[in-house]
């Protein structure tokens, strides 16, 4: 679940749920929150709740409540990369640096007095850089004042590994032109020493610079992730510049450290070498606009592709009832009554619900996801990776929202998988990840405040006594319990003084059992009444929290136990048990994901996260551009 805006985002779980407890609630509760709840909410929800108000309905009360008041939830913003800066050598060039300002680990080489020559060269070069590398620039220059990449008035074999480095960007889904460096030539027709000196300590510049990029990109991608939306919540992964270039001058294994610095997992590879067979791939001969959306009885030219491509690969079964019907209308565009019993069964086939609607799922089950598609799938999922650790453990249980699955992997094997119901649109879970803390059984739910505001407050208004008949408990700032009917609320708007929360029973939104990990987004898994969602395709159903299908079997997963146990436990009411073990969860996103054999899947984008981190790499691109 969770609940947001400015106040409630930080509000912690538990300052909702109070901890008074009565008997079983009224049977009216399961009308209530049965349908739709079991999940948080950052945006005003689109539910049925509460149902639709009178045609006479009483008026508010006077006292200020603001009737049109919400809690909304995140935003996403136009995405601002830092502007480059101009690499200011002033410090460098001034004057020699004395011995106490230097590193008390540098030793001076051969190179040392040339590189005090060269310096001086640098007063009028323009080398733009991001603002933490060019201090890094500097700091280490001054600390260390001799070449990385030379031996004399050559390249050593540290320069020549780097620059073969930054070329191959491409195949971790980087862009080359990011990380170029003008090399100089290695039989320069030049015989002016100073001219050369002065060319070779731009190149030793430009190159730290552009490493020092690549470490940071590769680390950590090359945009800021919350910056981009607040739907994103990443901590930041802090890389010594100073100590790369540090690292670089007393290294001979410049491509094993560069490397290095890309996540460590086999996800990351198995997304590489899917990138790779992709940039070698020719396009699908039939690329169907994956956003097709057409129901009986419009029109649209992307109809007759679909049909040709059902009809390449009709089987007997369909192919002897529709042959004849395909033949015919094979170049229609208007997608009419006699084709609807077509696609209900080729979706049936297909392993979806057959309602004879043309949507994103069908076409990518029917066409495939086209190149182009798939390359940037495959991108984003790479940018994305480099937000999580490079590590991501073991044990560890991974959700991934696209494909609406939650898995429990232990030591490389996914040892449970079950299907999830996530965020709807207006309502989308965050993408972040925590550490798995306890197993409730028989919860309470603690009403989020946005919830309690967006859909309740306006049917409180009219009928202040509903929590009571419905088995909710109010409470209020002191977490004494007062009856809801003795509550004005109308005088209130978005600042409500009163807790709710509603008691575990089988109508209990969230179920029998819910898996914790505390976050600011109050986004936790948990089962569900509403099982009926599990049977659809697209389950971006719920206010934003994860409801599983085999609640059980993560609950043991987690605990490290038995689903038997865990029956034995739901048997014995409300209680809680601690997971002892460190156990990462990831509330992930991603189109591209492999499978544990390392076959790569994809999926539709949901919330239309990928187009927007698209447009934030645009946005880094456009201000490294000049410097390139």
């Amino acid at each position: 679940m969770k609940f947001l805006g400015k106040k409630a985002t930080a509000m912690p779980l538990v300052a909702i749920a109070v901890t008074l407890a009565l008997g079983a609630p009224q049977a009216g509760a399961q009308g209530l929150f049965d349908m739709l709840f079991g999940g948080g909410i950052r945006h005003e929800p689109q539910g049925e709740f509460p149902p639709p108000p009178p045609k006479h309905r009483p008026k508010a009360p006077a006292g200020g409540g603001g009737g049109g008041v919400k809690i909304s939830g995140p935003s996403y913003y136009t995405y601002k990369a830092d502007k480059l800066v101009r690499v200011d050598f002033s410090a460098l060039t001034a004057a020699p640096q004395p011995a106490a300002a230097q590193d008390a680990a540098f030793v001076p080489s051969a190179t040392g007095a040339a590189f005090h020559d060269a310096i001086a060269s640098l007063s009028d070069y323009e080398l733009y850089a991001e603002p933490d590398i060019a201090k890094a620039l500097i700091a280490y220059y001054s600390a260390n004042p001799d070449f990385i990449w030379l031996n004399g008035t050559s390249l050593n074999s540290r320069a020549q590994d780097a620059v073969r480095v930054l070329g191959e960007a491409a195949s971790y889904g980087l862009t080359p032109a990011d990380y170029t460096v003008d090399v100089p030539a290695a039989n320069s027709a030049s015989t002016d020493d100073a001219a050369k000196l002065r060319e070779l300590v731009r190149f030793e510049m430009a190159l730290s610079a552009r490493v020092l990029r690549y470490a940071h990109d590769a680390q950590n991608g090359r945009v800021e992730p919350n910056r981009m939306t607040g739907y994103y919540d990443f901590p930041a992964k802090p890389l010594d510049m100073v100590g790369v270039l540090k690292t670089l001058a007393h290294t001979q294994e410049v491509r094993t450290y560069l490397e290095s610095r890309h996540p460590q997992n086999a996800e990351y590879q198995a997304l590489r070498v899917e990138l790779e067979a992709l940039q070698a791939s020719a396009e699908n001969e039939i690329v169907v606009d994956p956003k097709l959306l057409l129901k009986p009885g419009e029109t649209s030219p992307e109809l007759p592709k679909l049909l040709s491509l059902i009809a390449r690969n009709l089987d007997d079964d369909v192919g002897g009832t529709y042959g004849e019907l395909l033949s015919r209308l094979a170049t229609s565009e208007v997608y009419v009554p006699e084709l609807v019993p077509l696609i209900k069964a080729v979706q049936v086939k297909e392993g979806m619900k057959g309602d004879g609607v043309i949507g994103p799922r069908t076409v990518a089950l029917l066409a495939g996801t086209s190149k182009a598609d798939k390359l940037l799938k495959v991108q984003v999922a790479l940018e994305e990776l480099r937000w999580l650790p490079s590590d991501l453990g073991s044990p560890r249980v991974f959700i991934n929202q696209p494909a609406f699955t939650a898995s429990y992997i232990d030591n490389g094997e996914e040892k449970l998988k079950t299907r999830v119901v996530v965020g709807r649109v207006t309502n989308q879970t965050a993408f972040f990840y925590d550490q798995i803390k306890q197993v409730d059984f028989h919860p309470y739910w603690g009403v989020p405040q946005s919830i309690i505001v967006n859909e309740m407050l306006p049917r409180l208004r009219s009928d202040p006594g509903y929590l009571d008949r419905a088995g909710y408990e109010v409470t209020d700032s002191r977490g004494k319990r007062i009856p809801s009917s003795a509550v004005n609320w109308g005088a209130y708007g978005a600042n409500i003084p009163y807790s709710v929360r509603q008691q575990p029973s089988e109508a209990n939104a969230l179920g029998e059992l819910k898996i914790l990990f505390p976050n600011k987004h109050a986004i936790y898994m948990h089962d569900t009444p509403q099982k009926s969602f599990f049977k659809q395709d697209m389950r971006a159903l719920s206010h934003g929290c994860v409801r599983l299908q085999d609640p059980r079997g993560m609950a043991a997963a987690v605990l490290g136990t038995s689903v038997d146990y865990i029956a034995e436990k739901l048997k014995h009411g409300h209680s809680t048990e601690d997971v002892t073990r460190k156990i990462p969860v990831y509330v992930a996103y991603f189109t591209a994901w492999p499978d544990m054999s390392g076959k790569v899947e994809y999926f539709s984008d949901v919330y239309d996260r990928d187009s927007r981190l698209k447009q934030a790499l645009d946005a880094t691109e456009a201000v490294r551009s000049p410097s390139s």
